[in-house]
């Protein structure tokens, strides 16, 4: 028999994904031969996410939920958003935000090693292996993120969008909640100007006043310098939460509606699948394939 080691395990469970046990124990029954272990997994269902590696999952569900002083907001990726919608999906995403709940992971990869929450007895990485396997798709937990302090959510379409948002006080409930539909409904990337991101803000100068040198009209470069400050401004308006027009009322600034009440103190904002390639159907493609292998 050969001695199977940790760095063929490790290996193994890139290649299928597969629990630590059922990889050594694949390798074991295999004499330690990488291949035949991956068909061993493979035809138990282990390694199911094997031949899905490569497929495309940027649909699923944003879902943020909060208890007492702790709130967790997790974004699970399925194919399609009919899977999205599936009970068995969407009880398992459910499950993975109670594992959150329960871990101190700090990141998907050690989250994947800890206990499943519905299911002690499996890691979350197997119970993922697992949905997999029913379901039929290729499925991942993209991110997630945990606050300690008070906070309040919010959810848009079902799960297309979901805010967690930390405050100093919910005494004016209906008016945090309000912020946290203002950070879905327009996008903020950070709380105030103090918050912006310099790199950002500097290149945005740069551009501006690339535009302002290129008008047909020469100007001085002092009114060019104050021309891109009046457009940074306007540009704090757009990525600043504190700044933005508030959605309910154009007429007043998020910060003039909050009226020193609260402070915000931190807001993570999740839109699925944002960034990530999207899966594109061509259904005269899809028959045309499927008659040729059907000659």
């Amino acid at each position: 028999m050969a001695n199977v080691t940790a760095a063929m395990v490790k290996q193994l469970r890139e290649l299928t994904g597969a629990g630590v046990l059922a990889c050594k124990n694949a390798l074991v029954d295999c004499d330690g031969d990488i291949d035949k272990a991956v068909d061993v997994l493979r035809k138990k269902g282990e390694a199911t996410a094997v031949k899905k590696a490569s497929r495309i999952a940027a649909e699923g569900i944003v879902s943020v939920v909060v208890k007492d002083n702790t709130a967790v907001i997790v974004e699970v990726n399925s194919e399609t958003d009919f899977v999205a919608k599936n009970e068995k999906f969407q009880q398992f995403v459910a499950d993975v935000v109670e594992s959150i709940f329960a871990s101190q992971a700090a990141d998907v990869e050690a989250l994947l090693e800890d206990k499943f929450a519905a299911d002690p007895s499996k890691t979350v990485r197997e119970a993922l292996v697992s949905i997999i396997a029913t379901i039929g798709e290729k499925i991942t937990i993209r991110r997630f993120e945990r606050i300690e302090g008070v906070c309040d959510s919010y959810i848009h379409m079902g799960g297309k969008i979901g805010v967690l948002l930390q405050v100093s006080s919910k005494e004016d409930a209906a008016a945090v909640h309000d912020v946290a539909m203002q950070i879905a409904a327009a996008k903020p990337t950070c709380i105030d100007k103090a918050d912006c991101n310099q790199e950002e803000l500097d290149h945005e100068r740069e551009v501006l006043r690339a535009q302002a040198m290129n008008e047909p009209k020469p100007k001085p470069a002092a009114i060019i310098e104050r021309m891109v400050e009046g457009r940074i401004e306007k540009y704090y308006k757009e990525v600043c939460l504190l700044e933005q027009p508030f959605v309910k009322n154009q007429d007043q600034s998020v910060r003039e509606m909050i009226g020193g009440r609260f402070e915000v103190a931190r807001f993570i904002r999740y839109e699925m699948g944002e960034g990530l390639q999207k899966r594109e159907d061509n259904f005269a493609d899809e028959v045309m394939a499927q008659a040729n292998k059907n000659k």
